[in-house]
């Protein structure tokens, strides 16, 4: 069967499938700290607060999203500004499957030529594959926050990996990239 597979820019109009991912990690994991899933509309105006600043992505397989990745702001305050969070989503479906590793190396692509100066990841442990795709990455280990959680009537640690992506001193202002001029047909390398 010939399985045909990219990663584009997200739109709101793809809220549904981002949401059905997304809502089975709030309702029965620890994966997120959120405690209710966003709404449709909900997630539609995330993707739309997200992309005038950072890359949203969402990777497809045979017309359907089956994973998403995002970049959002690290801290408010304005010395933070070259630092990125980033998050990963992938169906149960895919897992294992390339997906989540194409859409984070399409993403932290993006964020190295908008110049931002290193990537950051939360991860509610314990997660082995999470931990074992951003290490495979290039993220490393900076520490962890101990019972920092607390869902699903325990308390959860989060550890936290970063990447370096530009080592410029004094940093370069933060380019805006014009999402839309980005390819939106960019194959996933591996055999889905």
């Amino acid at each position: 069967m010939n399985t045909s597979s990219k990663i584009r820019i997200a739109v709101p109009l793809d809220a549904a499938a981002i949401q059905a991912i997304y809502a089975p990690f709030v309702e029965r994991t620890a994966i997120s700290f959120e405690l209710k899933p966003p709404s449709i509309e909900e997630m539609a105006q995330r993707i739309c607060a997200t992309l005038p600043m950072y890359p949203y992505l969402v990777a497809e397989r045979d017309g359907q999203v089956v994973g998403y990745a995002y970049a959002s702001q690290h801290r408010a305050r304005e010395a933070y500004r070259w630092s990125v969070d980033v998050t990963v989503y992938v169906s149960p479906q895919a897992h294992r499957s390339g997906i989540g590793r194409a859409l984070y190396e399409r993403l932290l692509s993006i964020l190295q030529r908008q110049g931002f100066h290193a990537a950051y990841a939360g991860i509610a442990l314990p997660n082995p594959g999470s931990v074992g795709l951003h290490e495979s990455l290039g993220f490393m280990h900076i520490g962890t926050y101990p019972e920092v959680g607390f869902k699903n009537d325990k308390w959860h640690d989060v550890g936290y990996w970063r990447k370096a992506l530009n080592d410029s001193s004094p940093p370069t202002p933060i380019i805006a990239i014009d999402l839309s001029m980005e390819e939106n047909t960019g194959e996933l390398n591996s055999p889905l």
